[in-house]
């Protein structure tokens, strides 16, 4: 199991004066790599961060209201699952919504293209179609995004883990 560390930057007002600081939180079981979560940004909406919903779908991964419940409804500090701005505060903000998508796919990861592992293709499948219909076909212009990133993020870390070992060698 792996940690990730979270900071977040806070400030309040009071007695007169500014307090800031840093709240830091540990986040678990995050299935979903930094890799597979740029491409699901990509993908959704070109990640483009402006705080908008398309047809229900908000947030630069276009999540919805349904998928945020299942991914636990999480929220920013200053809010509860009660306000009514909770989805939408926590869906536009990158890094709420990538906890959501963490835990949405940590509750229901399976196998959706029955290649015998739960891998990325399986999150984006899950991510567009649902957890009960993710063996269901992908429509084309998210498929060949989807496909062309993976594609670029593997080429990249190829490119990486060979230039490492010619360092290695040199």
């Amino acid at each position: 199991m792996f940690v990730y560390h979270h900071f977040l930057w806070f400030c309040f007002f009071g007695l007169g004066l500014w307090n800031c600081g840093i709240i830091a939180f540990d986040v678990v079981n995050k299935p979903v790599t930094e890799d597979c979560l740029e491409c699901l940004c990509e993908t959704s909406s070109g990640c483009n961060a402006t705080k908008i919903c398309v047809n229900g779908a908000c947030g630069i991964f276009r999540i919805t209201r349904g998928f945020w419940v299942e991914g636990g409804q999480l929220t920013l500090p200053n809010d509860t699952t009660l306000s009514e701005n909770a989805f939408t505060n926590c869906v536009n903000d990158p890094f709420c919504a990538a906890d959501t998508i963490q835990n949405y796919m940590f509750k229901h990861g399976q196998d959706c293209n029955g290649d015998e592992l739960v891998n990325c293709e399986d999150y984006g499948a899950m991510h567009k179609l649902g957890n009960l219909n993710c063996r269901g076909e992908l429509p084309y212009s998210f498929a060949k995004i989807f496909n062309r990133c993976l594609k670029r993020k593997l080429q990249q870390e190829a490119r990486a883990k060979a230039k490492e070992q010619e360092q290695r060698i040199n």
